[in-house]
Order: structure tokens, then C-alpha cells, then sequence
């Protein structure tokens, strides 16, 4: 097939194309700016500067079967800007309609659209993971958008016959994750005692590999059309476990303190990291059986696989930059 994924030089990006051009598929790069650092192999390279309601597509979509679009203004810890909405909703919304309306215009058969499961809020009911079927509630600017796009490539899609297909990825990792994952690694690595051996919650993860997989299966599936897809590595973890497993990766012992749940919540609040801590401690979960059940996908790589690439990947130093 021949496939333009846009945020190619992305952390998912380049692990999608490289995997897409293992395949045979010819790939079309869409990046922000010249230099981009790419898998070998990729077919074309196309500069298309900011995603928004001006980005030029004209050319870049000649003779494509299907769009991959996975650039995004991404989540943002500590937004400052005084409209946040709207500038998510200028890249995730508006950029995405346009592209899906050139992307019909120019007769490509398939856009998958990578969402997010913030979609569906920031912790999912204890002991009931979120599912496709339930009622979305984003409940930062950043879900919202994602929402918003989804919404609107639905109408798309119903318009223009432009066959959709969505991911809500809950956390991805992977060789090259940045931020809070790659600090936790960080931090496992030099043997720093982390309170969290109390923790009982359970989070989905989805390593990038898998995302990358379910995503080019999802391209080869007529099954897919139409479909929003929740995707993981599997059963969901703790926290505690969690450290565990990237402590086993680095063949280290794991520094797990058990402290109250409640002074570490305090502790969040006093330090001005409340949201942070309320990650850690508690549930996002995912049940992905659609996925497996409508595709008959299965991740080719476990949890300890995916931290074992992770690990031996990822930098000492943390940046200062924020996924999901």
C-alpha cells in the first residue's frame, strides 16, 4: 500500500514506519520541518510545516491508499497559555478535518486517526476497565480535542464514504520514551527508593511496538472500518508491579517503600504535583477484547519484552517533555 503517516519523526512515528516499510508498504513522511530524523527506507518526504486549518496537503496525498495521522499538539502538564482549548482544538480538531477532507477529496480509502484513552477521562471505575462502548468524558483540554477530532472525522467518514478507523492508546513506551517513564526508569536504575510498594492500582500500558502493530494489522483489515479500538500490552498492572518489571529489565533489585496512600497524596499536594501522584496511585485501566476480537490481533511482544527494548534504549537524562 502506499501510506502517508504524518508526525512520522514522532516517538510512534518512527517506530510505524519502520515497521511499515519492513512490510513492503511504501511510505510517505509528513514532517514539521526539513531534517527529520527518519527510518531507512521511507519511500518520500513531504515538509508540511504546522498542522492546522492552512497546512498545504496538495500533493502529498497523490495516489495514497491511506492516511496515518498521528500528529498532535500532545498533553501538556502545567498548561500556562491562557486559551488552552482553543490551541488544542486549532491542531487536534480543525488540523484533523482538513486533512481527512483532502484525504477524501484526493480518494484515499482509509484514515486511522491515533486518539487517546484520555478520551474517556483520567481513571477509569475501580475494577472496571474502560471499554469503547462507555460514554467519553475528557476532562482536560487535550481529551477534549481528541474527542472533538474524533466527532468530526465520524462526520467525515459519514459524508464522504472515508473509511475511519481510531486508536485510544492508553500510556505507549518504548526505546526513546520521554518524561515521567523515562524519569521512573531513571530513578529505578540508580536504586532510588520509590514509596509506591503500597500501590494496588491497575494501569494499562501499551509498548510501541504493539501500538505499531495493531495500527499496520488495522490497515490490512476491512474490519476495521468504521471502528474505534481501546489497545494494550495486556492485563493491567500496579504501579508496584510495574517497578517491579523495569527493575527486573535493568537486572535490579527494586527499591519499593510502602507508604500510606494518604501522605503520598499529601505530599502530591504540598509539592504542587497532585495530578502526577494521582496517576501513580490510581486506576486507568483498558479492555481491549474488541480489538482482539474484531481483528483477531494479538501483541507480539509482553510487558517484560517491551521494558527490556525500553530499557536498554532509553537515555539517563530525563527531558522535560509530556505523552500520553
Amino acid at each position: 500500500m502506499k501510506i502517508l503517516v504524518t508526525g512520522a519523526n514522532g516517538f510512534v512515528g518512527r517506530h510505524l514506519t519502520g515497521r511499515l516499510v519492513e512490510q513492503g508498504h511504501r511510505v510517505t513522511a509528513a514532517v514539521r520541518r526539513e531534517g527529520a530524523a527518519l527510518p531507512a527506507g521511507i519511500a518520500d518526504i513531504r515538509v508540511v510545516g504546522d498542522i492546522g486549518p492552512d497546512t498545504g496537503w496538495t500533493g502529498a496525498l497523490d495516489g495514497i491508499d491511506a492516511v496515518i495521522h498521528l500528529a498532535a499538539r500532545v498533553h501538556i502538564m502545567r498548561e500556562t497559555g491562557p486559551d488552552p482549548l482553543s490551541r488544542f482544538r486549532q491542531v487536534n480538531v480543525v488540523g484533523s478535518e482538513c486533512l481527512a477532507r483532502a484525504a477524501a477529496q484526493a480518494g484515499v480509502r482509509h484514515f486511522v486517526y491515533l486518539s487517546s484513552v484520555k478520551v474517556h477521562g483520567e481513571t477509569s471505575p475501580e475494577g472496571n476497565p474502560f471499554t469503547e462502548a462507555m460514554a467519553p468524558a475528557p476532562e482536560d483540554a487535550y481529551g477534549i480535542s481528541k474527542w472533538e477530532a474524533e466527532q468530526a472525522l465520524a462526520k467525515i467518514a459519514a459524508e464522504t464514504g472515508l473509511g475511519v478507523t481510531v486508536f485510544r492508546p492508553p500510556l505507549v513506551y518504548g526505546p526513546g520514551v520521554r518524561a515521567n517513564f523515562e524519569r521512573l526508569v531513571e530513578a529505578v536504575r540508580r536504586g532510588i527508593p520509590l514509596p509506591f510498594g503500597a500501590v494496588r492500582n491497575r494501569r494499562s500500558l501499551v509498548y510501541v511496538g504493539n501500538l505499531a502493530d495493531a495500527v499496520a494489522t488495522s490497515l490490512l483489515r476491512a474490519e476495521a472500518i468504521g471502528q474505534t479500538f481501546l489497545v494494550s500490552d495486556g492485563p493491567a498492572v500496579s504501579t508496584a508491579e510495574l517497578v517491579r518489571s523495569i527493575a527486573q529489565a535493568l537486572q535490579r533489585k527494586p527499591r519499593l517503600l510502602a507508604m500510606p496512600l494518604a501522605l503520598l497524596r499529601l505530599a502530591g499536594a504540598l509539592t504542587g504535583k497532585r495530578a502526577e501522584i494521582g496517576r501513580l496511585l490510581g486506576d486507568l485501566a483498558v479492555d481491549d477484547s474488541l480489538l482482539r476480537s474484531r481483528l483477531g490481533w494479538r501483541p507480539p511482544y509482553g510487558l517484560a519484552d517491551g521494558l527490556a527494548a525500553t530499557v536498554s534504549k532509553t537515555p539517563g537524562r530525563p527531558r522535560r517533555m509530556h505523552r500520553i
